[in-house]
């Protein structure tokens, strides 16, 4: 089954309704063995491309990355990006801000982590928790300082949404691509996959608790990330929303986006002037003897 980075791809100016989007769909591997070779072609193409990207020295991409618990964030990017030279890779996780960074705007702390030219940067959480997370739990917008007249939930989302659209078209014109992943993990199989955290020993590390408590408000989430998806996909920085019930699947849908992506730029090896092409020769002479 061919993968098209448009089917997965949230259209600018469209209102989301996750329920219309699947969760699951039908394997686009034959076998566990498929699965394997087709991720490790993919994976053998972005480190090719990854080397151009690094060599060219003029994009820079940054790959985000946002789900529920348990949706399989970790798993999808080391598997796909497990072939790149990890000097072109930067692999950051944004938890609760610390004291410094709550001290500043909301684009702050992810801003001084951004990716240079050359580089992949991949955002496990993003600012985008400032627009999820914060307005599901609106105490933590109380303990942000803020100004009081910037505090009207009627407005600072709408603001918010407007000041991630602005900065990421201000990346764009700089040079970074932005890929934006939505890993869409249905209730049921996030509850399956809990269990397994408590079930088998080698994954009790990765249960919390907080992981338990936090699907009460799953309904809040799904509206909050609608509104959010819907607002801030734009042609600069597009939203995808990839089926993440199954892992594999999951996986090789965001192979080949970032593959297509890469594969879009106007990048080339540097060429060398016809003076340094002929003392490459005279080098070549001598060493060979």
């Amino acid at each position: 089954m061919k993968i098209r980075p448009e089917d997965f791809r949230v259209t600018p100016g469209r209102k989301v309704r996750l329920k219309r989007w699947p969760t699951d769909i039908e394997p686009l591997y034959k076998s566990d063995k498929h699965y394997k070779e087709a991720l490790a072609d993919d994976v053998h193409s972005l480190s090719v491309l990854q080397h151009l990207l690094y060599a060219s020295d003029s994009y820079a991409l940054l790959l985000i990355f946002q789900a529920m618990d348990a949706a399989g964030k970790d798993g999808a990017i080391s598997h796909v990006l497990s072939g790149v030279n990890p000097q072109g890779c930067e692999v950051h996780s944004f938890k609760q801000p610390s004291a410094e960074e709550a001290e500043h705007d909301f684009l702050w702390r992810t801003t001084c982590r951004l990716p240079a030219r050359g580089r992949i940067g991949v955002f496990n959480r993003s600012y985008y928790e400032e627009v999820l997370v914060v307005r599901v739990h609106p105490e933590i917008l109380q303990s942000q300082g803020l100004p009081q007249e910037l505090m009207d939930v009627r407005t600072i989302w709408g603001g918010r949404y407007r000041s991630i659209v602005e900065f990421e078209e201000h990346l764009r014109r700089n040079g970074t691509r932005i890929l934006k992943f939505f890993l869409h993990l249905s209730k049921e199989e996030q509850r399956r996959r809990l269990l397994k955290r408590i079930d088998v020993p080698e994954k009790n590390w990765k249960f919390s608790l907080a992981d338990v408590k936090e699907r009460r408000f799953w309904g809040d989430y799904m509206d909050a990330y609608e509104e959010c998806l819907g607002a801030t996909s734009t042609k600069a920085a597009p939203w995808h929303i990839v089926p993440a019930d199954d892992k594999p699947n999951a996986r090789l849908i965001v192979s080949r986006i970032v593959i297509e992506a890469l594969k879009g730029l106007d990048m080339s090896y540097p060429g060398i002037s016809r003076v340094r092409r002929a003392e490459l020769r005279s080098i070549r002479k001598q060493l060979a003897g």
